[in-house]
């Protein structure tokens, strides 16, 4: 029986990266991208389906980059639809890719976002297969604050420093597995007033929040049976004794971006 396994990291390796070229333009952009997503879709979970115009100095037509989080499905993807007619039109060609990787992916294991986790978990498990309970949300010392801009007549400022940790417990009752996340991220700004601390605080709140889920799914390994059933196993086992969340939360310390990154754009590097 062949067995697959599914890490919630991102998919770097070229084995798991279609190439498919010899598009033709006979149709748009949306309508190959959505013909494409529902044939490549149909072996797996997608990772990324990149739809691009081919160069300035090469026939008109369109290329893809497919990019599987399971080695295995990409190289059936490859076997099966290499040659398959698209759209009535266009032959495909799709190669594994053959691009070397850059020596500072070797090894890469960065863990998927917070939507891309719960992308993959709810195509492989279904929407009821995992469940996710806080154990806790709390305030970590130290909370500064001092007084800036005291220019007359202007509205005093005051410089906060947030800094909230929680603990998560992540479940899949009908294999008996759970697992815990922990996060503890900061945030340090120049707030106006209290409504835009609060605002600040509730944010922060929801990104430890997602942040723990994060990292509750790195630890978990999603295999894949030929007869379609899936098994949960983990990496390690956690710490299950609750007394001991509050030396858990000494780690794993971020601070909040500007903005959120883009998980694409970091793959881009090996896919371009």
């Amino acid at each position: 029986m062949q067995v697959d396994i599914l890490e919630f990291v991102l998919p770097v390796e070229n084995n798991k990266t279609l190439f498919v070229w010899d598009i033709q333009p006979n149709h748009g952009h949306a309508q190959i991208h959505l013909e494409l997503s529902a044939l490549f879709s149909s072996f797996g979970p997608l990772y990324l389906l990149k739809v691009s115009p081919n160069a300035p100095l090469q026939p008109l037509g369109f290329y893809a980059i497919v990019k599987f989080y399971s080695a295995a499905q990409a190289e059936r993807a490859q076997r099966e639809t290499d040659g398959r007619t698209l759209l009535h039109s266009s032959t495909l060609k799709v190669r594994l890719s053959t691009k070397k990787l850059p020596h500072f992916l070797s090894g890469c294991s960065r863990p998927l976002n917070h939507a891309r986790c719960l992308e993959l978990a709810n195509h492989c498990l279904g929407f009821n297969g995992w469940t996710s309970d806080i154990i806790m949300v709390k305030d970590l010392p130290p909370e500064d604050e001092e007084v800036v801009g005291e220019d007359e007549g202007a509205e005093p400022q005051w410089r906060r420093r947030l800094r909230i940790g929680c603990v998560l417990r992540l479940c899949f009752p009908q294999h008996g597995r759970s697992t815990k996340g922990v996060s503890v991220m900061e945030d340090e700004a120049v707030c106006s007033g209290p409504e835009d601390f609060l605002q600040r605080r509730c944010r922060l709140q929801r990104l430890v929040r997602e942040n723990a889920l994060v990292q509750a799914f790195s630890n978990v390994l999603l295999i894949l049976l030929g007869n379609g059933k899936v098994m949960v196993e983990l990496k390690h086992n956690d710490l299950n004794a609750d007394d001991q969340t509050e030396e858990v939360l000494q780690v794993n310390e971020f601070s909040v971006p500007d903005e959120e990154p883009d998980d694409e754009d970091f793959l881009d590097l090996t896919v371009s």
